[in-house]
This record gives structure tokens, sequence and C-alpha cells, in this order.
């Protein structure tokens, strides 16, 4: 089996386990598949929604609390690779990245929007970065400008398809057409890896291509590695096992959810979303009691709901009034277990026959 190199890191297996806020993803979960020989990510969106003065100082609450699950996830890898995924969309998005930098983040992963500024905001370090991209459109657009700005490129590159969870870099109709079985991604994902591979060339470096979204068992990575993915990125797997940050009742809506309770929502970060169908969904009313100013570009009076509101009330156990994002296969997840089992799960599909 191949493990996944990144610049002058190594990952016995080549699986990222997606960022997932608010809270889903922090320190517990993302240091326990680091020491299992994976890549694990906190999420920071909202991470220090537990802290004693969040509601009054959440900047400050966010910053502090991802420095303390960065350190934390660290103790915990065994020697293992831990990252942080920060949304471009996020008003602290370059704080975040810096904090991420600072605490010793051996990987940044950027989506939510193209983050055109991330060489700078890593500059220096050794923390290696990476943007989530779903088109070979955008792909060109974020290498190019790197390349010509800053005279680098990616050190590694995630492909997000349409079955993901979460925010989705898609348009409501390419969504139909990947309902319908009639948007051949594939295509899509050979396109990014050839614009990649490009720019590989030229900094004669290796860019690992990481194929993410609806990866659910070893079938499925066995198909990303034929495409020529160097590895996946696996986000709802992992919250049905023990090491997951989210209450037991979130991750028992997980099991609960059937084919029929997946939602394609629009959020509030101006982006489509996948999510479990629940009594919130059904609500029409305005739902924002406060606004912390967590988005780039978010105005109260015109969302439907604080996304952030949301995400806590259902990472803390109360599954009826929050939003629960999901992917597109968490139907077929049918029972608990843990990270390791997981992995070991998973890893026959890199093993090449």
């Amino acid at each position: 089996m191949q493990s996944l190199m990144i610049r002058n890191k190594t990952a016995r297996i080549p699986i990222i386990q997606g960022g997932m806020g608010v809270g889903v993803s922090r320190g517990k979960l993302a240091g326990a598949v680091a020491a299992a020989g994976g890549v694990g990510i906190i999420s920071s969106a909202q991470i220090g929604f537990d802290e004693p003065d969040f509601l009054s100082n959440h900047q400050e609450a966010n910053l502090r609390a991802l420095k303390k699950h960065i350190q934390y996830a660290k103790e915990q890898a065994d020697g293992g690779l831990v990252g942080v995924n920060v949304m471009v969309a996020l008003k602290d998005y370059e704080a975040h990245v810096r904090a991420s930098v600072e605490a010793g983040a051996d990987v940044v992963i950027c989506g939510a929007g193209l983050p055109a500024n991330l060489p700078e905001l890593t500059a220096g370090s050794d923390t290696c970065f990476a943007p989530i991209v779903s088109s070979q459109k955008a792909a060109s657009i974020l290498l190019k400008r790197w390349d010509k700005k800053y005279q680098t490129t990616a050190d590694f590159l995630v492909i997000e398809g349409p079955k993901a969870g979460g925010h989705l870099g898609f348009s409501q109709d390419d969504l139909q057409k990947d309902q319908e079985n009639t948007l051949n991604y594939d295509t899509e994902i050979c396109k990014i890896i050839e614009t990649t591979q490009e720019y590989a060339t030229k900094y004669q470096k290796k860019i690992p291509v990481i194929l993410a979204g609806g990866v659910f068992d070893a079938d499925d990575i066995r198909h990303a590695m034929a495409l020529g993915a160097s590895g996946v990125q696996i986000a709802s797997r992992f919250v049905v096992t023990e090491e997951c940050d989210a209450s037991p009742i979130y991750k028992q809506a997980y099991l609960d959810a059937s084919a029929d309770d997946i939602r394609i929502i629009q959020s509030p970060v101006g982006m489509p979303g996948r999510a479990i169908h629940n009594a919130f969904l059904d609500r029409t009313e305005a739902q924002i009691p406060r606004c912390l100013g967590c988005l780039a570009k978010c105005d109260p009076s015109r969302i439907p709901y604080c996304i952030t509101d949301a995400l806590i009330r259902a990472v803390n156990g109360d599954t009826q009034n929050g939003l629960l994002f999901c992917g597109e296969n968490v139907s077929r997840i049918q029972k608990m277990t843990t990270v390791p089992e997981l992995m070991a799960e998973l890893e026959p599909g890199f093993v090449q026959n």
C-alpha cells in the first residue's frame, strides 16, 4: 500500500478525515484519525462555541479553542498528521489560518470559496496547504493565480464531488443531474488532475490529489485511485465513531437517517448544502435570535436562519431544532464503530492486487 506523501510529511494510510463544523471534528476525532495512520482534520468553524466567553467575545474564543484543539490532537496523534479545515467564507478566515500555522498544524485545507491568498498566510512555515475545488475551472484559476503572484503552487489538492456533505461547490442544476445520474463527474476529476499535474511538472514536485464526496467503502477508494487520485477524504463515516466530538444524539441521527431524509438546502454561506431532514428544515420563520458575524458575506435581514445557532444546537444534541450536514451516503451507515475499526475496514481499498 502506498502512503500519502505531502511535501515532507507522510501519512501511512492515504485517508484524510474531512473537516466538519460546528464542533463535529475537533481535537478528539482528529487526534484519533492521525494516530490510526490517516490525516486528522479539525474544523475551525465556530470551534469555540463551548468556551465560556463565546457569546461576548467569539473571535478570541474561537482562536483560543482552535489552538487548544490542535495541541490536544497532536498530543493524541502519536506522530501522525493533524490539520485544520478553514472556510474561506468565514469573516475571520485569515486569522484562523494564521492561528493554525502558529499552533503547528501539519496541513491547512480551505474551501467554501477560493483561498486566493493562502500561500501568503502560510509562507515561511512547515504547514502544507491545499484548496478544495469542484471544477477544473476553479483549479485552473487558483493555481494560475498562485503561480503568477507567489511563484508557488499547492502542496496537495482536494477535489470535492457532488455527493459530499455540508457546503457544495455546485449549482442546483448540476446537483439535480447528479441525482439523475446524468452528471459524468469522473471526466471532470480527470481534467482537474491533468491541470494539477501541469503545475507539479513546472515546480518539480508531487502534488497529491485527494478525492472527496461520497467515498464510503473500499470499492469507492479503488475507483478513486483508478482515476488517478493519491488518496481520499471521508467525513460522514467518521461521525458515527466513538471518538467523534459530536454528542451521542447527533450520531444517532446519522444512524436513523434514511435515503429519503437527505435534502439539498440553501445555506446562509451562499452555497447549496446537503443535510438531514428534520423539523428545523420544515420551519420557515426566521431563526435569528442573535448574530455573531461569523460569515464575511451574511445579511441577517435576508437569511432564513443563523447557521451558527443551527449547527451548535445540532452538535449539542438538539437534532430537531438544528442543522445536520451529511453526505449523500449517510443512510448506508448502520452501526457505531471506532476510528481504528473504520480505518482497518477502508485500508484494503488501497492495496494493489
